[in-house]
């Protein structure tokens, strides 16, 4: 039962996806793609190249090239720095993997800190008693504000 669930959230999910890639938006693809000039994605960039890349988006659009072909353009075109997220394949898997190893690390690390804080406090010591003359002087004190 739970096997049947996965596959039709899997394909339901799948769907979506599938018509991205078959009939990409211009929006879309300007949102994946960065300029090479400024190095800021193509929907926030304004510069001659970026406007450029933009109409040249909107004819293969029109043309009806997929999302994975119009990429592939502007890749062979501008090289692999154009796409705003690395392909996980290859070298580019360390982008991807870095910083996940990094969080991973830093998690243990705090967790031993913690622990070895949390083990190092212990319980305090007692209080060292009051000589007794202070002691007897204190008593005298508090009765006189009860």
């Amino acid at each position: 039962m739970r096997l049947l669930a996965a596959a039709l959230a899997a394909l339901a999910l799948a769907a979506p996806a599938v018509a991205s890639e078959q009939r990409p938006t211009a929006s879309e693809l300007e949102s994946e793609l960065v300029c090479p000039v400024c190095e800021t994605t193509l929907d926030t960039s304004n510069a001659p190249v970026a406007v450029a890349m933009k109409a040249f988006i909107r004819e293969r659009i029109e043309a009806g090239d997929t999302k994975s072909e119009i990429k592939a353009k502007l890749v062979a075109d501008f090289g692999p720095a154009v796409l705003a997220v690395p392909p996980r394949k290859g070298f580019d898997w360390i982008a991807w993997l870095l910083p996940l190893g990094g969080l991973a690390v830093a998690a243990v690390a705090v967790g031993a800190l913690a622990w070895r804080w949390s083990r190092e406090r212990g319980e305090e010591p007692a209080p060292e008693p009051l000589d007794p003359e202070l002691e007897r002087r204190l008593d005298d004190e508090l009765e006189r504000y009860e």
